[in-house]
């Protein structure tokens, strides 16, 4: 019973990854067919064919200089519009003038194009500091909107608790808003992970910061060699998913602690 019931778990995980490596190597195989040739290579490259081009990346010490580099900028600047967006939604809570004041310009930058965002930027700084800035700008409004409602969602019968106990407005914070808001920002920062890296690697393949995933990414584009763009944009992804698992996990250690 265990044994099929451990089959069935392996299957699960690996039959999606599997049906789509499936799809894209057929894929590649009528793209290849259309061609008449390994011109498709140009076009839709073989999974086989990117990760033998990631294994050579990935051989050259430069390359985990490169995704470290890119790592660091978006995460920094994740953090910062982590930090500001929460700042800005109990300021927004708090204060009705905050929220006339705030509210407005967050729903600006929300609809503002990231290219725009790109290019302004980068007048105003230098390259290198462009990702971040853009990865923080795009985490921001997610945060704000999410805690904002997680704030106004707080259960009131626990706020008159308390209130009645007298708590301080520390220990109110620690053991009444912060578990309540503990699924708006679960919701906060997946939603946000994946805006940061998009937004993050977009700005570097605008401003082509040294060393940038962005930056080899433009590259391959420019010397077609598409096997080595799928192979940066495969790394992106990993990246993401890791960084967006180790804050799930943080977050959920806090919160186990907190209620310790």
């Amino acid at each position: 019973m265990a044994r099929s019931n451990s089959l069935k778990t392996y299957v699960s995980i690996l039959l999606p990854p599997a049906f789509w490596l499936g799809a894209w190597q057929l894929g590649a195989f009528l793209v290849e067919l259309h061609v008449e040739g390994r011109g498709n290579e140009l076009l839709l490259p073989y999974p086989a064919t990117v990760l033998s081009a990631l294994v050579r990346l990935a051989q050259d010490p430069a390359f985990w200089g490169t995704a470290l580099t890119s790592l660091l900028r978006i995460a920094a600047g994740m953090a910062a519009g982590v930090a500001l967006g929460s700042a800005l939604a109990a300021l927004t809570c708090a204060s009705s003038w905050c929220e006339r004041l705030f509210a407005p310009v967050i729903r600006i930058v929300r609809a503002t194009p990231v290219a725009s965002f790109i290019l302004l930027v980068l007048l105003w700084t230098g390259r290198n500091q462009v990702p971040a800035v853009i990865s923080g700008l795009m985490v921001l409004p997610v945060v704000w909107e999410n805690l904002t409602q997680g704030i106004r969602s707080t259960d009131r019968q626990l706020l008159e608790l308390s209130r009645a106990y007298r708590f301080s407005r520390g220990k109110t914070v620690r053991l009444v808003y912060l578990p309540s808001l503990k699924p708006y920002l679960l919701s906060a920062v997946t939603t946000a992970m994946g805006l940061a890296w998009k937004s993050g690697v977009a700005a570097e393949v605008l401003c082509l910061p040294r060393p940038g995933i962005g930056t080899e990414i433009n590259h391959a584009k420019q010397a077609f060699e598409t096997a080595d763009l799928f192979a940066w944009t495969a790394v992106v992804i990993c990246l993401s998913l890791l960084m967006e698992r180790f804050l799930t996990r943080l977050i959920q250690r806090r919160r186990e602690g907190a209620a310790a």
